[in-house]
């Protein structure tokens, strides 16, 4: 669980249903751009093969939460422009990084822009799923994001971080309910850290 954004992933083959045309970047960054709060249930797939799963929510801009079921007990936060990785089995304090150094900050940006120069380096239709493949245009070094969406409506599907070693993470999304309510305090790193001591 140390390294959540971090570790090799299998590629998951999911059924995602039949859409007829490819997304334009436009149309992917306008409804990244719209999608301020959300709640999925989600499945990690690690490199040994194992699989994780538990609940993602998001406030954009900037905020993302995963909590992990049992047997994990872990919690990862995404707020303050950094990213903390809490351990429930563990007494020590959590992980931190910058959050600019995951590809994750391309999708919680205030305002996301797939036209930006240098940002796409990958856009394709699958047959099933409109694929793109972004990074920091400024920091390629930090490696990219990919994601899947499906179209009628627009809809995130799966991410995969690929980080600058060449490590993957594939994060498979549930059904999302976009009317929720999330407070700040529910992704603040020191509320979390305050609470484990």
């Amino acid at each position: 669980m140390k390294r959540v954004f971090l570790v090799p992933a299998l590629v998951l083959a999911t059924a995602i249903p039949a859409m007829a045309d490819k997304l334009s970047l436009n149309e992917i960054s306008a409804y990244l751009n719209d999608m301020s709060m959300v709640q999925s249930d989600f499945t990690q797939i690690s490199e040994d093969g194992s699989v994780q799963t538990g609940k993602l929510y998001i406030k954009r801009p900037g905020k993302m939460r995963f909590e992990y079921n049992p047997p994990e007990k872990a919690v990862v936060l995404a707020s303050n422009n950094t990213v903390a990785i809490f351990d429930g089995r563990s007494n020590l304090p959590p992980e931190t990084y910058p959050l600019r150094r995951t590809p994750l900050s391309i999708i919680l940006a205030r305002n996301v822009n797939l036209g930006r120069a240098n940002m796409v380096v990958g856009h394709e239709y699958d047959g099933t799923a409109t694929v793109v493949t972004a990074q920091d245009p400024e920091h390629p070094e930090h490696g990219y994001i990919q994601l899947k969406f499906t179209g009628d409506p627009v809809e995130l599907r799966q991410w995969v971080i690929n980080n600058g070693s060449g490590s993957q993470t594939t994060i498979v999304l549930g059904a999302t309910d976009k009317d929720v309510t999330l407070k700040n305090s529910f992704f603040s790193i020191e509320r979390m850290a305050g609470r484990d001591n």
